[in-house]
């Protein structure tokens, strides 16, 4: 598992090797979607539904143990945003994963008003509380969106894909 950020906030990697120096040409985002709202043993199924995405992408199966780390540090960012909605605001109802070639977004839809933020002061070694902690080491970047009016927030991070 990485623990650094391969790229600094904001920058999603490098550009992908069919990619030329300038291109006119917008990528569009892939994007995977699994309601939440009613189910059981919910940190499994988006976990397995994460699994899943990745391999359709192409991710998964690893061709190398940098593709290994990258994927599964996706799925802990998915775990982790997933347990964070279900103790801290009141259930996640929807996961949305998407793809380009140089990032994937990880998105969870929960009820909570609460803001999500890593412990400080970090305590390594006690049990509890390192979730955004490792989301912020393991991510370009993450944050939280709001609709204005409405109740609930999006958590969302990005992760630089597999070189």
């Amino acid at each position: 598992m990485s623990t650094t950020r391969q790229h600094p906030p904001g920058d999603l990697g490098r550009e992908p090797e069919e990619a030329g120096a300038v291109s006119s040409v917008t990528v569009e985002r892939q994007w995977r979607t699994l309601s939440l709202g009613q189910a059981s043993g919910i940190v499994p199924m988006a976990r397995d539904f994460a699994r899943q995405a990745l391999h359709d992408w192409g991710w998964l199966p690893a061709s190398s143990a940098d593709r290994r780390a990258a994927a599964e540090d996706v799925l802990l960012v998915v775990s982790e945003l997933v347990t964070n909605a279900c103790l801290h605001a009141e259930g996640p109802e929807e996961l949305r994963i998407g793809c380009t070639p140089k990032a994937l977004r990880v998105e969870v839809v929960d009820r909570g008003a609460g803001q999500p933020a890593p412990r400080t002061p970090h305590r390594a070694g006690r049990p509890g509380g390192h979730g955004m902690f490792i989301v912020q080491r393991l991510c370009l970047d993450w944050g939280v969106q709001r609709t204005p009016e409405a109740p609930g927030k999006t958590v969302w991070a990005e992760l630089a894909a597999p070189a």
